[in-house]
């Protein structure tokens, strides 16, 4: 069955035909303004704040120019545009953000008429699947990149950042022999900057494979060459890396350079690379001077989240608005292009006839628009309520354990190594959730340890005053269901749970699972006050639920009365 709003915007195109179709053909259609003037203004507005740092104004002007172009005309504007907006997203850690916006881009690629723009939008997408840890598909744009006609060091460029992909793989070997492939060509050598990057990923990737002369003799030519240079990030990452190297050798020595890392880090504000260096100091400091960083580093953590989630909502409202403004013009136009086209009519139809048709289209087109623009600011909205809401609840979390971890520093001797390694699995697990947070995607395991992970998400729901219990889940084989099939059901069972500790006051949950004719069936049970199966309202939690069982080709079936308990029986195959 067709959709409404599908079947509303073709009864509007056969409408137009049909009234074309009667015009006679001598009838002149009025023509949208040409905006060539605006476009260039804009980019210069948006180039000149992007070039003065300011990015909020930047975003925002790149955003409209975005609008302005035709994507097919001015292929050029529209993806310079994305490509911008990307990065600054990108730039404030927001890569799940600059992910859908660089994908705008991609259906228009084909319009391109300069490489290098189509080059700039793959390796963007790139750096974001990498932050994302989706390493395959991190190369695979950047092989894409490689196989445009470039410049020689924008192929070089793409080379390096598939090294780099694999050194985040830990496979060192294979990167290796990219590094060195690099540092033997020119364009690499008269770049200094380009040379001293490949000369220190050689080192690291020797360090790794615990070549340690080879290590050694590669740090210091780049810390030669960046030392002329006085770059601070790239003497960080030097700096860092010689702490690496003699953290087991020379702690005095590694001290020193752990030090130098993050003064360096610090005076450029790079956030998480001064994260790193301050775990290699906590890492190897005690007493005062373990306090003293653990505290840095606490507070560190604390405020980037906050740092980031604002800029975050504060770039996707900038699109949010001005697709609410594009959408209001785009409607006051077609009311007036449809009152040109009532005046041209009336010179060769019937008046009545002519009111009756206008009138409906009129309705229908302002009805179309109205659901459209209702739907997409509900659903933006009910987002952005539900990301506040769970922002806030981790972040009064997080604050709960960064004062138990404050005031286990302040009473604890952390002259004792058991305190000290304490203090640094704390330290860890706080980390870890928050760049889970702030990158917005946590990432669920589905290799030969799904089925513990599955029933550690499980057990978390269990309190002392809700018993859990898991029957048969190490009898399914889970290697032979795909990965989405996997994520599914740990996000189905994840729902339930959730929705069962908000409202249904339940105090014991049994979930069986079992194989049946190549299918899994899952029996999900608990003892709460249920719900009236036939008032139900499918929405929110059990919506997503139905949904995401459908999309596997599985089914479900729910069975609860008031008072009486909640259960649901899914099958899918496998």
């Amino acid at each position: 069955m067709i959709p409404y709003r599908m079947r509303t915007f073709l009864y509007i195109i056969f409408t137009f035909l049909f009234l074309f179709s009667c015009q006679k053909k001598t009838s002149n259609i009025p023509k949208l303004q040409n905006t060539k003037g605006e476009v260039n203004q804009t980019l210069v507005t948006a180039n000149r704040f992007y070039n003065q740092k300011e990015f909020d104004s930047a975003f925002f002007y790149y955003n409209k120019l975005k609008f302005l172009c035709n994507p097919v005309t001015d292929s050029e504007n529209y993806i310079n545009s994305l490509n911008r907006m990307a990065e600054i997203q990108q730039d404030h850690a927001d890569y799940v953000g600059s992910e859908n916006t660089i994908k705008e881009a991609l259906p228009h690629l084909k319009h391109a008429k300069k490489q290098s723009q189509i080059w700039s939008t793959y390796v963007i997408l790139s750096i974001n699947y990498l932050n994302t840890y989706d390493y395959k598909n991190a190369i695979l744009y950047n092989q894409k990149a490689l196989r445009l006609k470039t410049e020689e060091w924008r192929k070089l460029t793409a080379k390096n950042n598939i090294a780099v992909i694999l050194m985040e793989e830990k496979k060192y070997y294979e990167a290796l022999q990219i590094f060195l492939f690099l540092i033997t060509k020119k364009e690499v050598v008269d770049n200094n900057q380009f040379q001293g990057k490949a000369l220190d990923n050689i080192g690291y990737c020797y360090l790794k494979t615990h070549n340690l002369d080879e290590a050694l003799y590669y740090f210091k030519k780049s810390l030669e060459i960046r030392q002329k240079q006085n770059l601070s990030f790239d003497l960080g990452k030097s700096y860092q890396h010689f702490a690496e190297f003699y953290e087991e050798s020379n702690s005095a020595l590694a001290k020193k350079y752990m030090l130098l890392s993050y003064e360096r880090f610090r005076s450029i504000n790079n956030i998480d690379e001064r994260l790193s260096s301050l775990k290699l100091i906590i890492k190897n400091s005690s007493d005062q001077e373990l306090k003293k960083y653990s505290i840095i580093y606490v507070n560190l953590i604390d405020s980037i989240f906050e740092v980031r989630q604002k800029a975050k909502n504060q770039y996707a409202k900038i699109k949010y608005d001005s697709r609410k403004e594009k959408n209001e013009n785009l409607r006051l136009k077609t009311h007036k292009l449809e009152n040109e086209i009532q005046l041209e009519r009336q010179r060769n139809r019937n008046i009545i006839s002519y009111i009756i048709i206008a009138f409906c289209l009129s309705l229908v087109t302002v009805l179309y628009f109205y659901l459209s623009s209702k739907g997409t600011k509900e659903k933006i909205e009910a987002t952005y309520n539900s990301e506040t809401r769970i922002a806030k609840k981790l972040h009064d979390e997080l604050a709960n354990d960064i004062y138990h971890t404050m005031a286990f520093a302040e009473n604890k001797n952390l002259a004792l190594a058991e305190n000290r390694n304490h203090l640094l699995n704390n330290l860890d697990a706080i980390y870890a959730r928050t760049r889970d947070i702030s990158k917005e995607n946590t990432a669920i395991t589905t290799d030969k340890n799904f089925a513990s992970v599955l029933n550690e998400m499980i057990i978390g729901f269990n309190t002392t005053n809700i018993n859990l219990a898991i029957n048969n889940l190490d009898s399914i084989n889970w290697q032979d269901i795909e990965k989405n099939t996997k994520v599914t059901i740990y996000r189905v069972l994840q729902e339930l749970l959730v929705n069962m500790k908000k409202h249904s006051n339940a105090t014991l949950v049994e979930i069986n699972f079992k194989t049946l004719d190549k299918n899994i069936i899952i029996n999900y049970t608990d003892n709460g006050k249920g719900i009236d199966v036939n008032n139900m309202i499918f929405k929110n939690g059990l919506h997503n639920v139905e949904s995401k069982v459908l999309a596997i080709k599985g089914e479900i079936d729910i069975d609860s009365a008031p008072e009486k308990g909640f259960r649901v029986f899914i099958k899918f195959p496998f």
